[in-house]
């Protein structure tokens, strides 16, 4: 990429409209893993057991919901380009089908993880101990799915039309009432680990609830109907394989990671969690900005002005260095302290400090391939991202089996663990920015062929 840094914060011609998606996004997003952190604290009071049980069923549920995260990104991208080529209608037609696709596959995941769910926390190695809790949030919170799925593609729609205030509003919404519902069914009630996924489940459901109205509300005004289409339905799924791929080489890293922190031990699995949601927070911090470059470049590309989408992606680069180094100098400031909110288990707080090393030092790298990846998909460059993350994974792979087999019984297995995390990080890296660097991924029209 061209070189960095090269303009002042907020004189570049791009800024106004990165930050005018970008800072409500930002805020959507961090609601989220704010939620993860606040339910990972009442869960925390329960007991290390307990914590590790919501590691091991939000490790199965994350992986469930974003393999459907083309529902929202690939949403995203197509009806940006058609609301940059100007043809509104026909992006809420894809919209609306995307809202049903998200029903009809949520209902098939509840449907296949309520009985397969023993197995999927057992092949997660959850210890005898720890299995019991993860059962229970697991088969509970999957009745969130079908709410959670529509959310995503709703998400989507707004975001394609370039409002990121109404995603903000009902994100904040609906995660304010799951930590209140979850603080009274967890603490008062006294329901354990079940009442906060019950609580997810009713914030979940509300929020979908939320989308459906919004969305539909849309459509009559431009005079498209609600209901589905089978023609519409199709090209949707068709159009999520890539993204699907993508996921899944996505999602094995972070399974693999979870899979490998509960074989090093619960003390081990329980501060793997932490950190995850500490690393969740920051990398959904930035990708705000990688959202903001879906829709706009999705739209430049879709006007026929690739001048425009290089320009911009230029400048979401930059901002996504310096948010980096501002996570890198926030991780390491709250680092002492941070062990002290989840956990009162010496050995959970001291491998926890541990990880949050290499977590604060690779921000600035998950601010670049953040960006990218949400730049090459707004461009729609969906086949590019799904062979890119296959590989990346393929790298990653045999560094998780290093820990597994070297650092199985040594006190720095966890650091070892997120090093190799790094090592993934670092080859996305470097196949993102070869790609943003040529001018395959420039393609225009309000459809991408």
């Amino acid at each position: 990429m061209p070189a960095l840094l090269s303009a002042p914060p907020f004189r570049h011609a791009h800024d106004r409209e990165i930050f005018r998606l970008a800072v409500p996004t930002f805020f959507a997003l961090v609601s989220e893993p704010l939620f993860l952190l606040s339910d990972t604290a009442i869960v925390g009071t329960l007991g290390t057991a307990q914590l590790g049980g919501l590691g091991v069923a939000g490790q199965v549920l994350m992986t469930l919901a974003n393999l459907c995260i083309f529902l929202a990104y690939g949403t995203t991208s197509a009806v940006a380009r058609r609301f940059g080529a100007g043809e509104i209608a026909a992006g809420l037609r894809s919209g609306i089908d995307g809202l049903w696709l998200a029903l009809l596959i949520g209902a098939a995941v509840l449907a296949l993880g309520y009985p397969t769910a023993p197995w999927l926390v057992a092949a997660l190695g959850a210890s005898p101990e720890v299995a019991p809790h993860a059962l229970v949030y697991l088969r509970i919170s999957l009745l969130s799915t079908p709410g959670l799925l529509i959310i995503m593609a709703g998400t989507g729609v707004l975001r394609g039309l370039q409002d990121a205030t109404t995603p903000l509003v009902v994100a904040v919404g609906a995660n304010l009432a799951n930590i209140g519902l979850a603080s009274l069914l967890v603490l008062a009630l006294d329901w354990g680990i079940g009442g906060s996924a019950w609580a997810t489940v009713a914030a979940q459901t509300a929020g979908a609830a939320l989308y459906v109205a919004v969305v539909l509300r849309a459509a009559r005004r431009h005079g498209v109907s609600a209901a589905p289409s089978l023609e519409g339905l199709r090209a949707a799924a068709g159009a999520g394989a890539a993204l699907f791929v993508r996921t899944v080489s996505l999602r094995v890293v972070l399974v693999v990671c979870t899979a490998v922190a509960a074989r090093l031990g619960d003390p081990e699995i329980a501060a793997h969690q932490v950190a995850t949601q500490i690393w969740s927070l920051l990398v959904f911090a930035m990708d705000a900005i990688a959202i903001a470059g879906q829709a706009i470049i999705g739209r430049y590309l879709g006007a026929s002005d690739p001048g425009g989408a290089r320009a911009a992606t230029r400048r979401m680069v930059e901002w996504g260095v310096l948010a980096g180094l501002l996570f890198t100098l926030a991780v390491f400031a709250a680092r002492p302290w941070a062990p002290l909110l989840f956990t009162d288990d010496p050995q959970v707080r001291g491998l926890l400090l541990g990880a949050l090393v290499v977590v604060a030092l690779m921000q600035p790298l998950s601010g670049v391939v953040m960006v990218l990846d949400g730049i090459l998909m707004g461009a729609g460059d969906q086949r590019y991202l799904a062979w890119a993350s296959f590989w990346t994974m393929l790298v990653f792979l045999p560094c998780a089996a290093a820990v597994r087999i070297g650092l199985a019984d040594a006190p720095q297995g966890l650091v070892g663990l997120w090093c190799a995390f790094a090592v993934w990080m670092a080859a996305r890296g470097a196949t993102l920015a070869l790609r943003a660097r040529g001018d395959a991924w420039l393609v225009s029209g309000a459809a991408r062929p």
